[in-house]
């Protein structure tokens, strides 16, 4: 009887290699099939991780407005310096919203810093200083600041000395540059199709709109109050960049005139952000001699995150006409749009 199960056991046989490869190849194939449906399953859940992001601080904003009677400023610049002056310029809203996205503690570590330069920012006439203590915040990661599909998000910007975290949310500064959109104007541009109209932003340089202004110019739900922006490609491309109060780092503007279309736009030298690469060929393109402009830009397939005037938050996609656009970034356009 041991003899005959001995023979039962060799007389087993194994894979032969022809079959093995079959099995190899089956499972490769379902894995192939597999992979792309994780891949859209993994972005969806990162596209509303990210679009509940963007409400949150929609609504740090509408608290911020509730509080002081109005939008927090894009950027603070303080009295007799320049508007793109790196080294001076400084706490912008993403700072100002820091207590309403459960991040009180950390503002109040540099509040005093804070309120110098406030006081130093128009419409202050007298008082203030330029007190840049606040930049010792740049360090600090904020969950809600940082979109998950941003493959760029775990870059630090390295500039003025100090590393800076990344971040995904810019206010709409309007499609006007940040230059001639500051302390609430409102210049004329061409816009593709015909007419010219005027180019406001719902939160600019020293400035930020009420909600109920807003509410009675183009209303808060055909306005854009809160963009989408990508994380530079290397350490010292300033864009998406929380505490950095640039365009393009922190705030968008001139992002639907010239050579800035549209989002996620694959123009070369798109994006004017000084010290940044241009990359086209990722929808990043930029030329970095200057400051002036910086678009609505995301990692997620097919267009870009905003957060209305409202709180409400909408998807728009990249084949959005310039037209368009523009008017759903300009607070005063008196014109209404449809979303593509």
């Amino acid at each position: 009887m041991v003899l005959s199960a001995l023979r039962a056991r060799t007389g087993r046989r194994g894979f032969t290699l022809i079959e093995l490869l079959v099995v190899i190849a089956i499972i490769a194939i379902l894995i192939g099939l597999l992979l792309p449906a994780v891949q859209k399953i993994r972005e969806a859940a990162n596209r509303m991780k990210c679009s509940n992001n963007m409400k949150q601080c929609a609504l740090a904003c509408h608290n911020y407005n509730d509080t002081t009677g109005s939008l927090p400023p894009a950027v603070l610049i303080g009295r007799g310096i320049g508007w793109n002056d790196d080294n001076n310029n400084g706490p912008n809203w993403l700072v100002l919203i820091l207590p309403y996205v459960e991040q009180g503690n950390l503002f109040s570590t540099y509040q005093v810093n804070i309120q110098n330069y406030q006081q130093l920012s128009p419409p202050n006439l007298t008082g203030g200083s330029n007190d840049q203590g606040w930049r010792n915040m740049s360090l600090n990661k904020i969950n809600y600041y940082v979109c998950p599909s941003d493959p760029f998000a775990s870059i630090q910007l390295q500039r003025n000395g100090r590393n800076w975290e990344p971040g995904s949310y810019g206010a709409n500064a309007g499609p006007g540059t940040p230059d001639q959109t500051q302390n609430g104007q409102s210049p004329q541009y061409g816009v593709p199709g015909g007419g010219s109209y005027a180019s406001g932003g719902v939160m600019c340089i020293n400035w930020g709109d009420a909600v109920g202004t807003l509410s009675a110019e183009d209303g808060t739900s055909n306005t854009v109050m809160i963009n989408h922006l990508r994380a530079g490609p290397m350490n010292w491309d300033m864009r998406g960049t929380w505490a950095y109060g640039q365009v393009g780092g922190s705030y968008t503007g001139g992002n639907a005139i010239g050579d800035c279309y549209t989002p996620n736009d694959k123009g070369c030298c798109s994006d004017d952000t000084a010290s940044c690469q241009d990359r086209p060929d990722i929808s990043m393109g930029c030329w970095g001699g200057g400051y002036g402009q910086g678009q609505a830009r995301a990692a997620h397939s097919g267009g870009v995150n905003t957060a209305m005037g409202d709180g409400s938050v909408r998807f728009v996609r990249n084949t959005i006409d310039q037209r368009t656009w523009y008017f759903m970034i300009s607070r005063n356009d008196g014109q209404t749009f449809t979303n593509q």
